[in-house]
């Protein structure tokens, strides 16, 4: 049974491997829309895997949108606005290989979309447990920025936590698929020196209009916080001809 489990696990491990590379090298440009992957025997050697492990991987980067294949025309690569910017694998793809300027204000927009509306929501509609949810995330948000450590995944927390207190399922399905993206985003704010710290207030104002359950004023917090996340973003993008990789791990803080 032991023996059976990590077959399994080992073979989960090597498509994931698989799938992983050949969805980077498409989000880097190695094989660029409109271009025709290598055949199946040239993969499995460059990749160091079987047949069975390369479809499978392609399979998934079909379904993610990223190729199409077909018995006469091959497997290519499709063009981004086919791409599934929901799929945290394509998100962590497009984070590794190098973020572009346009994805990035692609996902300024989405959240001045999405995120005002949850908030007013929330503040109608909080529980006692979403406000504890809340302010386990913020306590853990001032605790990295007064003694280091991982800001973004309770940032993230934070964020999630008022789209889970909007109680609209729709909004809190999309928040799940929203957080690879979100937390790009906060990536990028935390390379802002003081950016963390300056935004705790700003987290505090729209928490405290949801405790006090006032939508009209956490929206306007909200917008607050999200036009400073903003600011510091164009800051990075002025400033960098190259926006930063944003690898697997958060980026944790120093010690104040």
């Amino acid at each position: 049974m032991i023996r059976r489990f990590v077959s399994v696990r080992m073979v989960k491990n090597i498509h994931g491997h698989t799938l992983d590379r050949l969805g980077q090298a498409i989000l880097s440009g190695r094989y660029p829309v409109g271009a025709s992957l290598p055949p199946e025997p040239l993969l499995c050697e460059d990749l160091g895997v079987s047949r069975t492990v390369v479809r499978e991987a392609i399979k998934s980067l079909v379904a993610k949108g990223l190729l199409i294949t077909g018995p006469k025309r091959g497997t290519r690569v499709l063009p981004e606005g086919h791409w599934n910017w929901f799929d945290s694998d394509v998100i962590a793809w497009r984070a590794q290989s190098g973020l572009t300027p346009e994805f990035v204000r692609d996902l300024q927009e989405l959240r001045l979309v999405v995120e005002p509306a949850a908030v007013r929501m929330a503040a109608s509609k909080a529980t006692e447990h979403d406000i504890v949810a809340l302010e386990e995330a913020y306590a853990g948000m001032k605790r990295a920025i007064d003694h280091g450590g991982d800001y973004v995944t309770h940032d993230l927390r934070f964020h999630q936590g008022l789209l889970e207190a909007s109680h609209n399922r729709m909004l809190v399905q999309m928040g799940r698929a929203l957080t690879a993206l979100l937390r790009v985003s906060f990536e990028i704010s935390t390379r802002i020196k003081h950016g963390p710290r300056d935004s705790l207030p700003l987290h505090r104002a729209v928490l405290d209009a949801v405790i006090a359950h006032a939508p009209a004023r956490a929206e306007r917090a909200l917008m607050v916080l999200i036009s400073a996340a903003n600011d510091d973003i164009d800051e990075v993008l002025a400033t960098r001809r190259k926006l930063p990789r944003v690898a697997g791990a958060a980026t944790p803080l120093a010690p104040a």
